[in-house]
């Protein structure tokens, strides 16, 4: 999937500080993570399960 196809949003669990956001797409079998601040910077694709692995264990930290 093109990266300007993607529609990105903040995730929920990035801080409302504004210092550390990150932002997400998700596409049919990718889930897309980048920071908000660089946007034209690296990012991850990470198949759905893994993120919810992710986000699972980050949320217990």
């Amino acid at each position: 999937m093109n990266n300007t196809e993607l529609v990105w949003f903040k995730s929920s669990y990035s801080g409302s500080s504004g210092d550390s956001c990150v932002e997400v797409a998700t596409a049919p079998v990718t889930v897309h993570v980048r920071d908000s601040k660089v946007e034209q910077g690296p990012q991850l694709a990470l198949s759905p399960a893994s993120w919810a692995s992710f986000v699972s264990y980050a949320g217990q930290a």
